[in-house]
């Protein structure tokens, strides 16, 4: 599992660290990390052209003295300072002790064009806002000249705790961090650019809990509903869907869909489209009734295609008057009240996609898609229930279960842009009910769907897909992790 904490938390793991080592001797750690993932990014370093960036503070002194440690092995280094007058003095003398040069005002451009490397080590974990006008001038020279740019802990203008980007910012092609991931390193819009990471482990002792985590294929894995040998049917979980309508009855189709790709061992279908759904998937089994006659269910997905009629209003009531897990998306956000999911015994899973978010919250689009952490946890914090916020990253916020607090955030690292296609967050939900069904919380069922889903859509690679096409690929994805 790939961990994240916040720039305080991290603060103090550093100081309690720095109290027990030689002065200077944490960075030095950070810098053979750095140097080392350098060297590694080029073809040779003897004869390379390397030019650092470099602000004021521990960020500036961490590239001063990676940049000493490249021009020992033969790198030409040079260094661009931005605040001159504040610039890191121990590591700028270990640079020139090594034969590396600063370059003039009038240099700077001609040196960061020309480079094959370039180490951005403007703004640490602690820079709020963008980048200032000329600290922007030369990073667009960096970019202009071709080299690759790597960010030192984290891209200069991104901030570090809530991905959010508030201006000019650097985007790299590799973000070497020290002692933790920074939330801000895993969630857009700040994670595009991050570009690849790596973490260089520097010693920190940091706390059990997280503040952002993102499942691996080990851990989906370890997640994964598998049947035992006295399985039937009902023991691995009956998903009931209420989606589609006259309008919309492909909804219906696709949510079906997903949940037979799910691993529940059967899929209860109530509405108006079960002439369309058995058409497509004559496994299902139907009902035209409300949902509470449709028979037996151990969790339900509602919402997909509902409209918003009076009969979609009752199915959506009959719903949540239920006792066990639900799945609320689309129309059915838009019909629910925060009062009835907040009044629930049994758990509920909202996954709205951006402008369902805002109108859920009260707030602009543009304000959830900069603030998405914000954004997922004030969802799950007002409504009492577990938010999945899908996107760009989709993320993943509960209001407890076993061993997760509130502030811990899942993000989802299988996400790409072919899922952005009509009727994909459908697949989704049906996906995420049939794990609802089957015994997961939905803290995990969100995590497992979402990444079910987003290697499913890999699986097709970089070509247009389509939702059904999302949903066939499933057998393949759930097949990829469970090995």
């Amino acid at each position: 599992m790939r961990t994240a904490y916040s720039v305080e938390t991290v603060r103090a793991a550093e100081r309690a660290l720095m109290a027990q080592l030689p002065h200077g001797a944490l960075m030095q750690r950070a810098a053979a990390g750095l140097a080392a993932s350098c060297a590694g990014l080029l073809r040779r370093v003897y004869g390379a052209r390397i030019a650092l960036l470099v602000g004021s503070g521990d960020n500036g002194g961490d590239a001063l003295y990676a940049g000493a440690r490249l021009a020992r092995r033969g790198a030409g280094v040079t260094a661009v300072l931005v605040a001159p007058e504040r610039a890191h003095a121990a590591g700028l003398a270990a640079l020139q002790a090594a034969g590396g040069r600063v370059a003039s005002a009038e240099a700077a451009d001609r040196a960061l064009r020309g480079a094959d490397l370039v180490l951005d080590g403007i703004v640490g974990i602690g820079g709020k806002g963008g980048l200032r006008p000329d600290a922007a001038q030369l990073v667009r020279a960096a970019a202009d000249g071709g080299a690759i740019l790597v960010a030192v802990d984290l891209p200069s203008g991104v901030d570090a705790d809530t991905g959010e980007v508030r201006g000019t910012a650097v985007r790299a092609d590799a973000t070497i961090t020290f002692g933790a991931y920074k939330p801000g390193l895993l969630v857009d819009p700040a994670r595009e650019h991050a570009g690849a990471l790596r973490l260089v482990d520097i010693g920190l002792q940091l706390p059990a809990r997280p503040d952002v985590e993102s499942l691996q294929h080990a851990d989906v894995a370890a997640l994964l509903p598998q049947p035992a040998a006295e399985s039937d049917k009902y023991r691995r979980g009956v998903v009931g869907v209420v989606a589609g309508s006259a309008r919309y009855p492909g909804a219906a189709v696709l949510a079906v869909a997903g949940a037979l790709h799910g691993g529940a061992g059967a899929v209860r279908y109530a509405g108006p489209a079960a002439d369309a759904v058995i058409a497509r998937f004559p496994e299902t089994l139907v009902s035209a009734g409300p949902p509470s006659k449709a028979g037996r269910v151990q969790a339900w997905v509602v919402g997909p295609g509902l409209g918003d009629g009076a009969e979609a209003r009752q199915a959506l009531e009959d719903v949540l008057a239920s006792d066990v897990p639900v799945l609320v998306d689309a129309d059915g956000l838009r019909l629910m009240t925060a009062d009835a999911v907040r009044e629930r015994a049994a758990e509920t899973l909202l996954t709205p996609h951006a402008g369902e978010a805002a109108a859920l919250l009260g707030v602009s689009r543009d304000r959830v898609e900069s603030g998405r952490l914000a954004a997922v946890r004030a969802l799950s914090e007002h409504y009492g229930a577990t938010a999945l916020l899908k996107g760009s990253t989709t993320l993943i916020a509960s209001t407890g279960g076993p061993g997760h607090g509130r502030r811990t955030v899942r993000v989802n690292p299988t996400g790409t842009p072919w899922l952005a296609t009509a009727g994909s967050g459908d697949v989704l939900s049906g996906l995420t009910g049939s794990l609802l069904a089957a015994g997961l919380p939905g803290w995990d069922a969100a995590a497992v769907g979402a990444y079910l889903h987003g290697l499913a859509a890999r699986e097709r690679g970089a070509a247009p897909l389509t939702a059904m096409g999302v949903a066939e690929e499933l057998r393949g994805a759930w097949r990829g992790v469970a090995g």
